[in-house]
């Protein structure tokens, strides 16, 4: 994988200009953390998260030539809407194949934009992730993760954080693939400031951190949980010399305590956050990432409100 240039970023961000817009950025009202906590609202995208900005950048930079027969990707949902959204934007046709596992509120989302899915077992789905490939599928393929364009999409929330708040010690990212953490990590690299960029995983499904441990990807447990936006069994091949040369560590953190932060989230800011843009919050009022001024990315909100209605009992749906 090559490195994702600042002036790529730079660049993405005029790209995708009237796609993806500017997130707040906003404290956490919570007066007793371990220390000064920042919310990077990717929630609030027209699509409800980051992935519009990947998906902008690689679909308004590819060859029009190879959206003619459309477009596809690999999704548990977010991309999919990120993709969905772009296509329809531009009049051409999305599929989507996804996890068994996908959550109702994403894949109907996919269908209002216009996308179509196949569900396939979580194992099947990972395989297309590591092989770019599926049997019948046509159009131009967005790779979720590995994409440089989709990377340097993901890292313009890094420019809008350096801007909006200089001083920052840390920010915590939800890994999935490691897209969104090494493309924000790029942007911080690029500028050259001293921030630590901190991946966060859940316990059921947390193969950097074994990476990591390890010096190269292994194969890990992987568990379906509510907090369906981050984990797999294994850390791309194409993604760890990045993860591992850019990220400064991975941040563990338990399913509870996913919940338990994204009911804060709702209570204390009134921000609806899935598990996977809770998770952050998680690691930070855990104070894995230490003091001083911490950025969580609350990556996205595509939750079923049934699940959100669970957590606000007290209760891990």
């Amino acid at each position: 994988m090559i490195p994702i240039t600042i002036e790529a970023i730079e660049e993405a961000r005029t790209r995708i200009a009237g796609a993806a817009i500017r997130t707040p950025l906003v404290r956490l009202n919570v007066d007793d953390a371990p220390a000064e906590i920042y919310l990077k609202l990717e929630n609030l995208q027209p699509i409800g998260s980051f992935k519009i900005r990947g998906a902008a950048n690689a679909m308004r930079q590819a060859d029009t030539a190879l959206l003619e027969k459309g477009v596809w990707t690999a999704s548990a949902g977010n991309m999919a809407q990120g993709v969905a959204w772009c296509a329809r934007q531009s009049g051409i046709k999305c599929t989507v194949v996804v996890p068994e596992h996908a959550p109702e509120t994403k894949l109907d989302a996919m269908q209002r934009l216009g996308a179509s899915f196949v569900k396939v077992p979580f194992q099947e789905w990972f395989e297309i992730i590591l092989s770019s490939k599926y049997e019948g599928m046509e159009g131009l393929f967005i790779h979720p993760v590995s994409d440089p364009a989709v990377i340097a999409g993901n890292g313009t929330i890094g420019l809008e954080i350096i801007e909006d708040l200089p001083e920052v010690d840390a920010v915590i990212v939800p890994y999935g693939g490691g897209g969104l953490s090494c493309g924000i990590a790029s942007a911080f690299r690029g500028r050259k400031t001293n921030t630590s960029i901190y991946a966060c995983e859940v316990e059921t499904a947390a193969p950097l951190v074994r990476a990591l441990e390890a010096g190269k990807p292994v194969e890990v447990p992987y568990t379906a949980t509510f907090i369906d936006g981050m984990g797999s069994m294994s850390v791309l091949p194409d993604m760890w010399p990045m993860a591992n040369r850019l990220l400064a560590g991975s941040l563990v953190i338990t399913v509870s305590e996913t919940a338990a932060a994204l009911k804060l989230l709702a209570e204390r800011n009134r921000i609806i956050a899935e598990g996977a843009g809770a998770a952050p919050v998680a690691a930070a009022l855990a104070g894995l990432a230490g003091p001083g001024k911490i950025v969580c990315v609350v990556s996205g909100g595509n939750i079923d409100l049934a699940k959100v209605a669970t957590i606000m009992q007290g209760k891990v749906p």
